[in-house]
């Protein structure tokens, strides 16, 4: 039988491909979303909202509007957030605002509904993890701090063993790598997870987190400098532009197709094993982001340039890539999509897109702010 499903943040990237999959599959969903500029040009709604949906306009930030919006359902995706790492660290007060209390908002909104949801799945972050695991040859598993400014003045952008001092190998980092946020972005993903596990427990209603890798595919916003690297580097090469690259570019991050996150998405809903966990989605595999780069370039019939700055922002870690084994093992996930086909139906969708590139104006943000050295 059907369910009556909400999501925040519908209207979005992972949002509106979550809708259309959930709608196939015989659910009736409401979208409950800002249309922010930033992601949605003009604050208009996106052609590619299905129509089945009901759409309601509305902030986190606003509770009554959302009190209204979490009447009648039973399942709910909380996937609104500001996103980006970068803009997160000066424009403290708007993520706060609409990461964290916006969330705290929608708990309210909830308990005050007294209306007992059937599952509520919430987009948690790999950010929240800081650095990722590493393995010392000397000293074993390790969780290193983050690089000190003064080792990343001088370009040594290797992380080095907490105990010992010697370079470590990254390795996947699972989930129970303690939390180590670097930014103001992570540290409100990890209270979004927090919050909701928190609820969940105390009022006897199943919650999963979900934490996302980096996710690239159709409809990511092109003209958002603070979205996902793959989207900010196909809006430099689709303008004729070389992608900016930060350090060396051979940082390791886990790069998961859209459909593979709605893939996991559903999952959580059908199937309890999950319940009250907080999991890790993304394809399993590390990539460098020099290599990202090199993809998109290869697949736009573009030359393989890419401006490698030598420079560090605050915030970014070198290396995290996800071990994947406890959501293959709780429920069934298996990542479908790989790189080289998810970077060419990016590329397939690109070419109907015009973008605009602000990623001089997003860096030049960076640096009043004295957030890239």
């Amino acid at each position: 039988m059907g369910k009556k499903v909400l999501i925040t943040g519908g209207a979005g990237f992972v949002g509106s491909h979550t809708a259309d999959a959930l709608i196939r599959k015989g659910h009736t969903v409401r979208i409950y979303d800002n249309l922010t500029e930033q992601v949605h040009a003009a604050g208009a709604a996106p052609a590619y909202l299905p129509p089945e949906a009901e759409f309601v306009r509305g902030d986190m930030r606003d509770l009554d509007t959302l009190s209204k919006a979490v009447r009648g359902v039973d399942v709910i995706y909380h996937l609104a957030a500001a996103i980006g790492v970068g803009q997160s660290m000066y424009e403290i007060a708007y993520y706060t605002a609409v990461n964290n209390q916006g969330t705290a908002n929608l708990l309210q909104a909830l308990l005050d509904s007294h209306v007992q949801q059937e599952k509520i799945i919430v987009a948690s972050s790999m950010s929240i993890y800081g650095e990722g695991k590493y393995l010392c040859q000397e000293c074993g598993p390790v969780a290193p701090p983050p690089r000190p400014a003064a080792q990343l003045r001088e370009k040594r952008w290797e992380t080095a063993c907490p105990h010992c001092g010697e370079i470590a190998t990254p390795v996947p980092t699972d989930e129970s790598k303690p939390s180590q946020s670097t930014s103001i972005y992570a540290l409100s993903k990890k209270d979004q997870e927090e919050m909701l596990l928190l609820f969940g427990r105390t009022y006897g209603i199943p919650v999963v987190a979900l934490r996302y890798f980096n996710i690239y595919g159709a409809r990511q916003s092109l003209s958002n400098p603070y979205t996902g690297v793959a989207a900010i580097f196909a809006s430099r090469l689709m303008n004729k532009n070389s992608p900016i690259v930060f350090e060396d570019g051979r940082q390791m991050r886990d790069f998961v197709c859209v459909h593979d996150v709605v893939q996991a998405n559903l999952l959580a809903m059908e199937n309890p094993a999950a319940d009250g966990r907080a999991l890790n989605v993304g394809s399993g595999h590390p990539v460098t982001i020099a290599e990202i780069a090199s993809e998109l370039s290869a697949a736009l019939g573009r030359p393989p340039l890419m401006e490698i700055t030598g420079k560090y922002r605050a915030g970014d870690i070198r290396h995290c890539f996800g071990d994947i084994s406890l959501i293959v093992d709780l429920l069934g996930y298996r990542p479908r999509v790989r790189l080289n086909q998810g970077i060419q139906e990016l590329v397939d969708w690109l070419k109907s897109q015009e973008t605009s590139d602000r990623v001089e104006d997003a860096m030049e943000r960076l640096n009043v702010y004295g957030l890239v050295a």
